[in-house]
């Protein structure tokens, strides 16, 4: 990426020399980097070969480079203090962000940490996942086949996946929809990015589930809404709204509540329904892990029972399958949805073809519902145990129950402690979390801790407990804890 400028003053060896310094000084150009040959170089850059001869003799001599007999000229090991990372940047004339930009950039994140996965919530079984079927589909399809499968098509979804999923939405959680209401995208937070753009404006009041998802709280308030908290607690959704602003949107997630698990009962969910309708309103249903309901009959998804067409329903399959696969849905009304598949191309939120195709043939194929049973009754028994293994190790400090969905559980304190000193605590003895606490985003947050069992084996939870316990009582130890409990 060296560009020297012929029509200056300064000699071109004395150009090429500078440059390259300053490359070693910011750190760009590492120790032990082989600099091409001489020859090499001076075809590259369009000049004598004895400029470049003479500029890296420069540069040996002062012991930024070092040759090595038959191996060429290196970047040489600098003391460390002689190696700045970047020269700071004159910030006065550069431009600041958008106000989009700069909200987007304000929002918090939670995420995964490599070699930190107990207890990461929401991370599925991986080691279980059928690799070996998969790969045997994707190669199906890298080869050069009839599909056009390597060009800009069907930028809303692979025609055979968005079958698939309409008909497995329709049988498994009474989805009303076909196969042109499906729009693909390249994973949920993308999914959500859409939804903001397309139906919220600038000061739009928008009812949040509190405590709620919190990838959905960035993207709405990224897009200016203003967020009135829709409260959620252990007996249900507080949905008297009188007292609330009208919305021009409702999230909810109501056939597992993030992050309590919780299900909306029935007369609940048409009251919703009715009071969007009162309001004119929109409803985004996040169904993000329905599949994962371990007792009693599933409830079907509530865009099934809107007779209006103003439910958005929307899902993911990083929960069934893995996360870096990156593919959810949205599902819009008929008469949004060549409105959303233009704003889904202009946006460029949509996955590899590839992987499309891939995953409509191990849908249809039935190896999707055969992983999905699997991975059920595998989740069922995981949280059987962690809550028993919990009880045993970590009751002095934590209270947890069984639920009958999803794949991870809500530990409230039972002793006063602010979650995100503990999870700082954690991260030290190698254990991840979520800390409750980040879900809310209005009234006073509850302390907790959102706990992931789905993705871990016996051993790892057996070890990620102790950790855990560990950090309890490095907390404990050093005064972290108040004496009384806490409240709620």
């Amino acid at each position: 990426m060296l560009v020297l400028d012929r029509e200056a003053s300064v000699p071109m060896h004395r150009q090429l020399y500078e440059k390259l310094r300053s490359e070693i000084l910011a750190g760009r150009l590492k120790a032990d980097t082989r600099l091409p040959p001489t020859r090499l170089m001076a075809e590259d850059l369009g000049v004598s070969r004895n400029t470049v001869i003479s500029t890296y003799d420069a540069l040996l001599a002062e012991g930024y480079l070092e040759s090595r007999s038959g191996s060429g000229t290196w970047v040489a090991t600098l003391p460390a203090d002689a190696v700045t990372a970047r020269n700071a940047l004159d910030k006065t004339g550069a431009p600041s962000l958008s106000s989009r930009g700069s909200r987007m950039a304000k929002q918090p994140r939670d995420r995964t940490i490599p070699g930190h996965i107990a207890f990461h919530p929401g991370y599925p079984e991986i080691k279980s996942f059928p690799f070996s079927t998969w790969a045997r589909l994707l190669k199906r399809h890298t080869r050069y086949s009839q599909e056009d499968l390597y060009g800009y098509h069907w930028v809303t979804g692979h025609p055979r996946l968005k079958t698939a999923i309409a008909e497995y939405l329709q049988a498994s959680r009474g989805v009303d929809c076909g196969p042109e209401q499906v729009i693909v995208v390249n994973g949920t937070q993308a999914a959500l990015d859409i939804l903001a753009r397309v139906l919220v404006d600038e000061g739009d009041v928008c009812w949040m589930e509190e405590p709620g998802y919190i990838g959905a709280q960035n993207a709405l308030l990224s897009a200016g809404a203003r967020l009135v908290p829709l409260p959620v607690g252990r007996d249900g959704w507080s949905l008297d709204d009188e007292a609330r602003p009208a919305p021009r949107l409702i999230f909810v997630t109501p056939s597992c509540q993030w992050p309590l698990g919780c299900v909306m009962r029935m007369e609940d969910r048409l009251r919703l329904l009715q009071i969007a309708e009162r309001h004119d309103a929109w409803i985004v249903e996040d169904d993000y892990d329905s599949e994962y309901r371990f007792r009693g009959r599933p409830i079907p998804a509530m865009q099934g029972l809107d007779k209006s067409g103003r439910v958005i329903y929307m899902g993911t399959f990083a929960k069934t399958l893995f996360p870096s696969l990156r593919i959810g849905f949205v599902v819009v009304p008929p008469h949004l949805a060549d409105g959303f598949k233009r704003v889904a191309s202009n946006t460029g939120h949509y996955p590899s073809l590839l992987l499309q195709a891939a995953l409509a043939d191990f849908i249809s194929e039935g190896y999707f519902a055969t992983h999905l049973r699997r991975m059920r009754r595998l989740y069922a028994e995981r949280q059987k145990v962690f809550v028993s293994m919990c009880h045993h190790s970590l009751n002095r400090w934590l209270s947890i129950e069984e639920s009958d969905a999803g794949m991870q559980l809500v530990g409230r304190f039972t002793q006063a402690v602010e979650d995100e000193t503990l999870w700082a605590a954690a991260q030290k003895q190698g254990v991840n979390f979520s800390p409750l606490s980040r879900q809310f985003f209005s009234s006073p947050p509850e302390q907790g801790a959102i706990l992931g069992y789905a993705g871990i084996d016996l051993k790892a939870m057996r070890e990620g407990i102790a950790c855990l316990r560990a950090a309890f009582i490095d907390a404990e130890n050093s005064g972290t804890f108040e004496k009384q409990p806490t409240s709620g």
